[in-house]
């Protein structure tokens, strides 16, 4: 499966805020909660602004008041969908409640939600999707001011010019005219509205679908469906298949060949658990988040797409079985493995580590699973003679490190 080469900036939300070094780089903060170093941030980057042609009246407007934000940089952890195991991630994200309320918002939106779909080949699904994990169908988009929020980071210089970058895209977005100032809400980490777009991600692919003159993702719903199927459609989306399936592998399936053609997974007996057919053609892989035994998919180019919104593989297959719900599919039947067959952050890091020293990982041992590590414990498993279904498991980390 092709791996997409997603721009940094745009990944933040997937990537940001897991850097326990962050406190220790901030400035000092003083009595009334200003740091003393923000004075001196605002007044060397309302230079670089001006100079990239931000008005004095657009920057005076947008930092009339900005102080540091200390909870901002309180805050300062890993995200959910990475700190978590895919299946509790799941019991939140793929709730009854949600599944509900995103089929009446559905219903509430009328012709807007297929007209989108029309336009960028992104199934109104897989919309209603990411709208419900971001913002719960835009209920709560955020309450922090995104200009002070972003001013915080930057000030303290966490992941080096990337929320400074951000904080200029801002700016460009104040003085088109999209939004005002006071309106400008998100996420303490600087992610927008209904959608939780950065700012570059912004300028990059929002779209003014009702037609007022702005792109509003923060009040209007079309705007915000029509810019999420924009991002997708950027990112590669396919309109001929899916983001994957859930499906049912038969007894004794060779693992080894987990990557093929959808067409050669059917021939080989896999079959969809709601009924359907499965494509005659595309590329898929299988994927066992719980190893095997528990729930099994077949995932597409198309899980990688949503993987740049956000990129974790809990968040990724949130949204696609998200989408299958929404759109009248089955829960997931098998069963996730117990607390106890699951590695922790440090135990992902040790079989990173063990891994790098047989050859089959190149990478840094950040402990988040992913595609990389995936792959790289499946090559080992094959090697070994192994199940290979590209699970982490404490038994694999003890083999991998030498334990007993």
């Amino acid at each position: 499966m092709a791996i997409h080469p997603f721009p940094a900036a745009l990944l933040a939300l997937g990537l940001c805020i897991a850097s326990g070094a962050f406190a220790a780089q901030a400035a000092p903060v003083g009595k009334a909660g200003q740091s003393d170093a923000f004075p001196a941030f605002v007044a060397a980057l309302r230079v670089d602004a001006l100079a990239k042609g931000i008005t004095p009246a657009t920057f005076d407007a947008a930092f009339r008041g900005v102080t540091p934000d200390p909870t901002v940089l309180a805050r300062i952890k890993g995200q959910s969908e990475f700190g978590r195991p895919v299946w509790e991630y799941l019991v939140g994200a793929v709730s009854p409640g949600r599944i509900a309320r995103g089929r009446a918002r559905a219903a509430a939106l009328g012709q807007a939600l297929p007209a989108i779909e029309a336009r960028y080949g992104v199934p109104a699904s897989v919309l209603l999707a990411i709208w419900g994990v971001e913002s719960d169908f835009g209920a709560s988009g955020g309450t922090v001011p995104t200009v002070r929020a972003l001013a915080t980071l930057a000030a303290a210089r966490h992941r080096g010019t990337l929320f400074r970058d951000e904080l200029l895209a801002a700016l460009a977005i104040l003085q088109r005219g999209d939004v005002a100032p006071e309106r400008m809400l998100g996420s303490w980490a600087g992610a927008m509205g209904q959608v939780q777009f950065l700012p570059s991600t912004f300028l990059a692919h929002a779209v003014d679908f009702d037609g007022d003159g702005r792109r509003d993702i923060w009040t209007s719903d079309a705007d915000a469906l029509a810019s999420i199927a924009a991002y997708l459609k950027d990112l590669g989306w396919n309109s001929a298949i899916s983001w994957g399936y859930a499906v049912r592998l038969p007894d004794r399936f060779d693992l080894t060949r987990y990557a093929a053609d959808l067409s050669d997974f059917a021939r080989r007996g896999v079959r969809r658990i709601d009924g359907g057919d499965l494509p005659d053609k595309g590329a898929a892989s299988v994927f066992l988040p719980g190893g095997a035994g528990g729930p099994a998919f077949l995932i597409t180019d198309n899980f990688e797409v949503i993987r740049g919104y956000n990129t974790s593989d809990s968040y990724a297959l949130a949204i696609g079985h998200l989408a299958d719900r929404l759109a009248g599919g089955p829960p997931l039947a098998a069963p996730w493995p117990s607390a106890a067959s699951r590695l922790d952050k440090a135990g992902l890091q040790t079989l990173q580590t063990g891994l790098s020293r047989e050859g089959l990982y190149a990478g840094e041992a950040d402990g988040r699973a992913g595609p990389k590590l995936r792959e790289a414990i499946r090559r080992y498993q094959v090697r070994e003679g192994l199940t290979a279904d590209g699970y982490a498991t404490p038994a694999l980390r003890d083999r991998l490190s030498g334990r007993p």
